[in-house]
């Protein structure tokens, strides 16, 4: 009897939730579904626009080779550069937005008026706005110039991983601007952690450090992940992405290639996370 009720109240849950992703679902079979795979066909096709009609003559492979192989200048000129300062970004605005939300869970005057100003660029930055504060330098750390810096790790590291860093430290401001989401998710994650949990370890005489690693870490763990995947999506749509740059609406064969060659990077990053991180979530799940 207690297993018919388990069962049942298993297939209540997997129920509600095919029932809460059913509009994406819609969305996506009627609006997303078509222009994907057609790209994907076209990435395999020339297509021409002519006054009959489009004509797609089959070419294999041939833009993706060129694309890795012969004319590699977006993908390893551009592109890679690209993926390395990604690879920066994604730890720092994790880690401070991580931070940020535990300040922001204390108790303090004008909480709420700070809380509202880490979340104020995500309303007002839209692309137009972040692509103005770039050309005219802001966002830059005053230092870096003052100290040197970008000129000693241009002197002492390779140009391929000094290029990225220092395209990083120029925009860390922005690029910590670019965390109020994450923030506000990281909050709500502090709120699912029980005010006893911590009340029992003081008890217990746990100081604050202990807490931090015991509790809060291993608790907000899936969020970690989730703000981890949603940075991933939304750095590889950031202001000034090589790929985006490069698109030729006249080109429409290269370009799917091109796109779908990127597509399956962010698909190997986001596997990537999840394989590393969710290894993670469900460790500290068990131990819970």
């Amino acid at each position: 009897m207690n297993g018919l009720i388990r069962l049942k109240n298993r297939l209540s849950q997997r129920y509600e939730g095919i029932f809460l992703i059913l509009p994406w679902i819609i969305g996506f079979l009627l609006f997303v579904s078509f222009p994907l795979f057609y790209s994907l066909y076209m990435s395999f096709h020339n297509v021409r626009i002519t006054g009959t009609g489009i004509l797609h003559e089959y070419v294999g492979i041939k833009y993706y080779y060129n694309l890795l192989f012969e004319d590699g200048g977006v993908f390893y000129d551009q592109l890679l550069p690209f993926l390395r300062q990604i690879l920066f970004m994604i730890p720092i605005i994790v880690i401070f937005s991580f931070m940020i939300s535990i300040m922001l869970n204390q108790k303090f005057l004008g909480r709420g008026l700070f809380r509202a100003v880490f979340f104020l660029p995500v309303i007002f930055s839209s692309g137009n706005i972040i692509d103005r504060f770039l050309s005219q330098g802001r966002g830059q750390l005053g230092f870096l110039e003052q100290f040197s810096i970008s000129t000693t790790l241009t002197q002492y590291l390779p140009g391929s991983w000094a290029t990225p860093i220092v395209s990083v430290l120029n925009s860390f401001v922005l690029i910590l601007w670019y965390s109020g989401v994450q923030i506000l998710l990281f909050l709500a994650g502090r709120q699912t952690i029980s005010a006893s949990v911590y009340e029992a370890a003081r008890i217990d005489g746990a100081n604050p450090w202990e807490m931090f690693w015991k509790i809060t870490l291993p608790g907000m763990m899936p969020f970690v992940l989730l703000n981890t995947i949603y940075t991933i999506v939304d750095l590889f749509t950031f202001p000034g992405n090589p790929v985006i740059a490069s698109v030729n609406p006249t080109q429409y064969g290269p370009t799917s290639a091109l796109i779908w060659v990127y597509f399956i990077i962010i698909l190997l990053f986001l596997g990537l996370v999840v394989l590393l991180l969710g290894r993670a979530v469900r460790n500290t799940t068990q131990t819970r």
